[in-house]
C-alpha cells in the first residue's frame, strides 16, 4: 500500500547502533524491540492514515481502528516475530530491508484487505 524503505531501513540502522552485535542474544533483542515498539506504532499509524485517505470521518475511522487494530497486531505477530528473528540473525544489515521487503508483498497484501474492509 505504501513505500516504507527509507522509514524501515532507518529503523534498522537506529537497531543497530542500539543493539550492537549479530548474536542469537541480540537478534532476539531486536526482535523485542521492533514487534514491542516499532509494529504497534506502525499499525496504529497505517490503518488510520488509510481510513482518512478513503474519507473516513475521524468517528468512523477512530470505530474502524479498535474493531480492526487488535486483530492486525495479532496476525502481525503470527507472522513477523520469526521473520524478524531471522533476519536480524541470520542477514546482514543492507540485506534486511529486502528479505522485508519480500515478506510484505503478503503482509502488505493483508493489510490492504484489512484496511478497505469495511
Amino acid at each position: 500500500p505504501c513505500h516504507l524503505g527509507p522509514v524501515v531501513g532507518g529503523w534498522y540502522k537506529v537497531l543497530d547502533r542500539f543493539i550492537p552485535g549479530t548474536t542469537k542474544v541480540d537478534a532476539l533483542k531486536k526482535m523485542i524491540l521492533d514487534q514491542g515498539a516499532f509494529a504497534p506504532c506502525f499499525l496504529g499509524c497505517f490503518l488510520p492514515l488509510v481510513g482518512a485517505l478513503n474519507g473516513l470521518s475521524a468517528k468512523d475511522n477512530w470505530a474502524k481502528l479498535q474493531r480492526d487494530y487488535p486483530d492486525a497486531l495479532i496476525t502481525n505477530y503470527y507472522l513477523w516475530p520469526a521473520v524478524q528473528l531471522a533476519n536480524f540473525y541470520l542477514v546482514p544489515l543492507h540485506y534486511r530491508l529486502a528479505v522485508v521487503q519480500c515478506v510484505a508483498v503478503i503482509w502488505n497484501s493483508y493489510l490492504s484487505w484489512k484496511a478497505h474492509r469495511l
